[in-house]
Parts: C-alpha cells; sequence; structure tokens
C-alpha cells in the first residue's frame, strides 16, 4: 500500500543522529551539506526504528518559508 502525502516539501535525507528522551526524541538529519534537526515523539522514533545511517524523507509543512539572498 502506497502512502500519500499532502506536503511537497519532502526531501531526503540521512539520519545524522537520534537522541531519546523521556517523551520525545531529537532527530539530526543530513541533506546535502546541510543539516535539518527535528523533534519527533520518542513513540515514532521507536516504532519506525530510527538510527544512524538510515534513509529517510524530511517532509516540511509550513505556512511560510522565508528566502534570503546574498
Amino acid at each position: 500500500m502506497e502512502m500519500s502525502l499532502s506536503a511537497r516539501n519532502q526531501l531526503l535525507a540521512t539520519i545524522e543522529s537520534v537522541t531519546l528522551g523521556d517523551i520525545m526524541a531529537h532527530v539530526v538529519m543530513r541533506i546535502g551539506d546541510q543539516q535539518v534537526e527535528s523533534v519527533i515523539t520518542r513513540a515514532s522514533a521507536e516504532a519506525m526504528n530510527l538510527k544512524q545511517g538510515d534513509s529517510v524523507r524530511a517532509v516540511i509543512k509550513s505556512t511560510e518559508v522565508m528566502i534570503q539572498k546574498g
């Protein structure tokens, strides 16, 4: 079964680290030469069995994206 998702900003990433807390998990991902960080529930991180080196998709759903030039 293929999963559909309405968010358009989906970036392929590699997990650099997962730090589990009591309730939340801090996930650091590498996208090219940039790092993206996310805080998700510990239950979600454990359900996905996230670990360093995993290939994932960072899905960014935002009402505002700012651009800076120069």
